[in-house]
């Protein structure tokens, strides 16, 4: 199975996860992957959803191995054996206001924090896409980060001159060997835990009283890409979305209140001149 997905290129943490999904599997129908049915399988997804209280996420994340195994691994014709999706929670992101956010990314007396946090609320990066992040991809002529997403896809971002000179004196101090934000373990990266428990501490240092999260930067840079004027299409790019039903949802989420809506119901001036005369 690691074969074929590598074959296909897929990336390794996607790799990882599939196998730690099936292997998991296997443990609970104590089978063999290529013995267990699809009746078992569902048994399995019940049990997850059930007693476990799996998130869509994770539940999707185990169908998708399911497929690579039987209609790749096994040359099962998966139409037969395929199994539906269940259907995604729509519910709102949190998000920041501005002062917020900049209060979140100010807050960390550690400087490798604040360069951390303000990177990630200015290119609205996936956490992964952070912490995975090298010194290399950063053009300073540019003046843009080169990123590689999901499914290896890769896009630019421009980088603020406040951020691009945060990171010139981050690089003097530091000087990472690897990735760009490092731990105690030179050329070992961040993980994703101390990515959230900087996060939170920090906010709670900050005052804000909200729910945060890893992601929560990433949806507010969106958020506020679209307050300030950025269109739909290039906030999609900007983000790495493949749908632009994906990045629509922060349409919900921004504040265009100011922007003050045409009056429909009147006559256009021009127009009103023409018909008087």
């Amino acid at each position: 199975m690691e074969q074929h997905m590598l074959i296909r290129h897929y990336s390794e943490r996607t790799i990882t996860s599939y196998l730690c999904s099936i292997g998991q599997l296997s443990r609970f129908c104590n089978l063999p992957p290529g013995r267990i049915r699809t009746t078992q399988f569902k048994d399995y997804l019940h049990h997850l959803i059930v007693k476990e209280h799996c998130s869509f996420s994770r539940i999707n994340q185990n169908i998708s191995a399911w497929k690579i195994l039987q209609q790749d691994v096994l040359g099962r014709e998966y139409r037969l054996i395929q199994i539906k999706r269940p259907r995604r929670e729509k519910k709102l992101p949190q998000v920041l206001s501005e002062d917020e956010a900049i209060r979140l990314c100010n807050s960390p007396r550690n400087s490798k924090h604040r360069v951390l946090l303000n990177l990630a609320y200015a290119t609205g990066l996936r956490r992964n896409e952070l912490l995975t992040m090298r010194p290399r991809c950063i053009d300073r002529q540019r003046g843009v980060i080169r990123v590689t997403g999901k499914g290896n896809k890769q896009r630019e971002i421009p980088l603020p001159a406040t951020v691009l000179q945060m990171l010139e004196a981050y690089f003097r101090a530091y000087r990472p060997r690897v990735y760009l934000f490092e731990g105690y373990v030179p050329g070992k990266a961040y993980s994703a835990s101390s990515l959230t428990w900087i996060i939170k501490g920090n906010a709670a240092r900050a005052g804000i009283k909200k729910n945060v999260s890893p992601h929560i930067l990433r949806h507010s840079f969106a958020t506020h890409m679209l307050e300030r004027g950025v269109n739909l299409k290039r906030l999609q790019l900007l983000m790495g979305h493949n749908s632009m039903k994906t990045t629509s949802v922060y349409l919900h989420l921004a504040d265009t209140g100011n922007s003050r809506l045409p009056d429909l119901t009147q006559v256009k001036e021009q127009e009103h001149g023409t018909d008087r005369e």
